[in-house]
């Protein structure tokens, strides 16, 4: 063996090349700096890999209508760049609205989710684009409204049974009984218009033929309704890696495929060919997220940092899996990373770490951008992290860190 030969095996154990498919364009450098600047936790988001994926989207779907499910990272600035990229927005609360209003989001390009509207929800909603109709009541509540109707297409999707959205005995669409009575009481209504059908199978989907069977099963419903439908919204929940051994989704295959499917079943069964709806969230902000934390301790197998499951709440819900790496190099070791929270659940990831970890060190998780700031909580009064931008040679603080005086203020006595 030469010296040729040892030298690339020595650099990979002494610090491994990370995996350019799962991090943005911001280096090492730039987020040793946003540490020191903004401490940690903090959440760093690249404003170009965010609009890269929303421009693949609209290019590669270009005969679908894509709308940003904003459910996976609400803020103002994300929702003014997918609005600048030109997609519609989902949004499932009135405070999800709000945030949309906030940053000057059309409402004639928003769709209202939400499997329990409270009537608040749709007070708010008045005026958006569509309100998608997960209940009959929701229909006494709402009125001069454009609507979907969402139905379970009873597919089972190869995913968590916490992700998986399309099969029987979910909480979410109408049974078959129940779209009739839809169907009766919406076309008794002069003011609400029936624009179309909605389903949505679950996230991290992985395999193109499950949104197929999907969407052929969403067509033969159309074909028994026996009434034209002029739009098809086929939900979300594309899958992106987390890891190096997960495989990127297949986007041009679903755009051909599921194009393919519709079409010959709208033939087949003599109903028009509607207009279809994606509702991409995950996979258009998460690879652009990054979360460093600050390890706090070190207790071997363990390596503790300053965050954990009260803003990557991901892993302790549903078994998700990272891929961490410390920002700087040495002699490998494996590891247990683990959160500040008092829960022996709160487990970050098993990761290669150096072997000679030690407080202080700045851990970087990559593919943060989805889910992470939406479900962070305060538990144990921890402080939620800021949202910290970055785009070329520009850094900003999107949504600033919380402080304990904010935790107090609402704290009324």
């Amino acid at each position: 063996m030469t010296l040729s030969d040892i030298l690339p095996t020595l650099a990979h154990s002494l610090h491994p090349a990370p995996d350019r498919r799962l991090w943005p364009d911001v280096d090492d450098r730039r987020l040793r700096w946003i540490a020191a600047t903004f401490g940690t936790p903090t959440y760093v988001l690249d404003e170009n890999e965010v609009r890269h994926q929303c421009r693949r989207f609209r290019e590669v779907l270009s005969g679908f209508r894509v709308a940003f499910a904003s459910k996976a990272l609400s803020c103002k600035a994300v929702v003014r760049w997918v609005g600048e990229e030109g997609l519609w927005l989902d949004v499932c609360s009135a405070g999800e609205l709000a945030v949309a209003r906030a940053a000057g989001f059309p409402d004639e390009r928003i769709l209202f989710h939400g499997n329990a509207k409270t009537p608040e929800d749709l007070k708010a909603a008045h005026g958006v684009g569509r309100i998608v109709v997960d209940s009959v009541d929701e229909l006494e509540r709402i009125a001069d409204a454009r609507v979907l109707l969402r139905v379970l297409p009873r597919v089972a999707a190869d995913t968590h049974p916490a992700l998986a959205t399309g099969d029987t005995g979910q909480k979410f669409g109408l049974g078959e009984a129940d779209l009739v009575r839809a169907l009766e009481i919406v076309d008794a209504r002069p003011d609400l218009e029936l624009v179309g059908l909605h389903c949505h199978i679950g996230s991290q989907i992985r395999h193109v033929a499950t949104y197929e069977q999907a969407a052929r099963r969403m067509v033969a419903l159309i074909a028994r309704l026996g009434r034209p439908v002029r739009e098809l919204d086929l939900g979300g929940g594309f899958a992106v890696p987390y890891t190096s051994g997960e495989d990127e989704f297949d986007l041009v295959g679903y755009a051909d495929r599921v194009t393919r499917a519709v079409r010959y079943e709208c033939a087949r069964q003599r109903v028009a060919v509607p207009r279809l709806v994606v509702e991409p969230g995950r996979s258009i902000v998460a690879k652009a997220g990054v979360t460093l934390y600050r390890v706090t301790s070190v207790k071997h197998p363990f390596v503790a940092v300053d965050g954990g499951m009260s803003d990557n709440a991901r892993p302790a819900l549903y078994g998700a899996r990272y891929q961490p790496r410390l920002l700087r190099s040495g002699p490998m070791a494996r590891w247990t990373l683990v959160g500040r929270h008092c829960e022996a659940g709160d487990v970050i990831a098993e990761v290669d770490l150096p072997r000679d970890v030690h407080p202080g060190d700045v851990v970087a998780v990559p593919v943060t951008g989805a889910y992470h700031h939406s479900l962070a909580s305060n538990y144990n009064q921890v402080c939620r992290p800021a949202l910290v931008g970055v785009r070329d040679g520009t850094t900003r603080v999107l949504v600033r860190a919380e402080t304990e005086e904010d935790l107090l203020r609402r704290d009324v006595g």
